[in-house]
């Protein structure tokens, strides 16, 4: 008699889990919006774009989540010396080209030949998992701008 209280709490307790962590409401709103973003958004340009449907969420809970979401790797943490911490929603193996003048960060695809070069130029002792290369430049607007 008391099975289906029992059951509805059960299921009202039971949060889907992402990686570890609980995927609230909050959280898939920054997941789906980093993921729908090819710009590498920072913090605050997540929660801008998140505030009109999430109104009462702060900006410390958008930083947090997105750290909680780095963390338990369903977004990677793009981080260069000197600028804010931005997102990128695409796991694929990829490498970042960044505008030296404004900031954008696009996307540079490699094919595995290059990482298998990389892994072959290194003289190190280290058994090699990975790399991450900051590949930097002039944008097209910027070069525009410069060129006016």
């Amino acid at each position: 008699m008391n099975e289906p209280l029992i059951e509805r709490k059960k299921k009202t307790k039971m949060k889907e889990k992402l990686g570890g962590i609980r995927l609230t409401s909050q959280r898939k709103a920054i997941l789906e919006t980093v993921q729908g973003m090819c710009t590498h958004p920072t913090a605050d340009e997540v929660y801008q774009k998140i505030r009109g449907s999430l109104p009462k969420v702060s900006l410390a809970t958008v930083y947090r989540n997105l750290e909680n979401l780095s963390e338990a790797g369903f977004i990677r943490k793009v981080e260069h010396a000197g600028t804010a911490k931005r997102f990128d929603g695409n796991l694929a193996p990829h490498q970042h080209i960044r505008c030296i003048r404004c900031g954008t960060i696009e996307d540079v695809h490699e094919s595995p030949e290059m990482t298998e070069m990389v892994a072959k130029q290194i003289q190190t002792d280290f058994t090699i998992v990975g790399h991450l290369i900051e590949i930097q430049g002039i944008c097209p607007n910027c070069q525009k701008s410069m060129e006016a």
